[in-house]
């Protein structure tokens, strides 16, 4: 660190010199413009000019003549996370109707539009501003579409409505989207300190809003894979005990409402109810452990493998209520 003494420069005014590394590095001279910037920890921001423009963050990726969907899907999203606005996607031949396929789908999952195409090379772009971006508002429409997914799976196992059931599997999709666009921002603005001013948010701020969007994220993939069970489950509804099923639905209920409490109290940040959520998830892990062993029921039963998948996913929606919970405790208590 670079330490520099103020001097004064008539009667009220202070001023103190730029290194001169940072000036040789940004090609400032007499008579240029700077920007400052009061940052939340009090701390100066200095831009050049050159950096006053927001210059566009550009990535050229070169796939694989046999590289797989999944792995097209995971470095384009690689590339959005760490806030490429522009991705160029260049094959040696040309890409398969596979891999075109797999870019147009992660397209639709992400943010982007394709910008330019060929047969060996598509550029994407994103239609984030981050400008206009707010954090908070992406989790809260991430949490709304969970939650209308848990309260839509709840009434799909109490009355058997598969049409219900595959909404709430289709509906993880939209999850997803508002993941992404959470996490592309809460990166950029850890690397980018106007960014986190502008989006008033600290370096505790990002790690807690990652692992709030990680654990909502969670929540909906388990509730999925309760609804995707669901389906799966309802050609043979006659022959599941119906002791065991009220069980799991009742145990179903109680996750849910653990998960939209959690959010409540971290919405209100009361320590007081957080300790009442986790407290509870003794209580959840119990109910849903009294469904073990599945009475009269045997391994190679066509709907005891998706039987398990609810009751392990139901669990699951409990214990991420309780980390939300242990989370909104570690929020209050942050240091000013």
């Amino acid at each position: 660190m670079d330490t520099r003494k103020i001097m004064a420069l008539g009667k009220s005014s202070l001023v103190v010199s730029l290194p001169k590394e940072w000036i040789e590095s940004n090609d400032v001279k007499k008579g240029d413009l700077v920007s400052l910037e009061v940052q939340r920890d009090l701390s100066l921001l200095v831009k050049s000019s050159l950096n006053m423009t927001g210059k566009e963050k550009r990535v050229i990726v070169d796939v694989d003549n046999d590289a797989s969907s999944d792995s097209i899907f995971r470095i384009v999203i690689g590339c959005y996370l760490n806030g490429y606005n522009n991705i160029v996607l260049n094959s040696d031949s040309i890409f398969s109707v596979k891999q075109q396929q797999a870019i147009r789908d992660v397209v639709k999952s992400l943010y982007l539009r394709i910008l330019a195409s060929n047969a060996s090379s598509i550029t994407l772009q994103t239609l984030m501003n981050e400008s206009m971006a707010n954090v908070r508002d992406g989790v809260e429409r991430m949490h709304l579409i969970t939650l209308s997914m848990c309260k839509d799976v709840l009434k799909a196992m109490k009355t058997w409505d598969l049409e219900l059931a595959r909404s709430v599997v289709a509906l993880e999709e939209d999850v997803d989207q508002f993941m992404f666009y959470s996490l592309r921002l809460l990166r950029s603005a850890a690397i980018d300190p106007a960014l986190a001013n502008h989006l008033d948010l600290d370096m505790l701020d990002c790690l807690d809003y990652q692992t709030l969007v990680d654990l909502i994220e969670r929540v909906a993939d388990n509730v999925h894979n309760v609804a995707y069970s669901l389906v799966q489950i309802e050609e043979y509804k006659k022959s599941v005990p119906q002791d065991l099923w009220d069980k799991l639905t009742k145990t179903t209920e109680a996750s849910i409402n653990a998960y939209e409490t959690a959010i409540e109290v971290y919405r209100k940040r009361s320590v007081e109810d957080c300790d009442i959520i986790i407290d509870e998830q003794y209580r959840l892990s119990q109910l849903a452990r009294s469904i073990t062993p599945f009475p009269n029921m045997s391994v190679g039963e066509p709907f005891f493998y998706p039987l398990f998948v609810i009751r392990d996913s139901v669990m699951r929606i409990g214990d991420y209520a309780s980390d939300i919970a242990e989370l909104t405790i570690d929020m209050v208590y942050k240091p000013e």
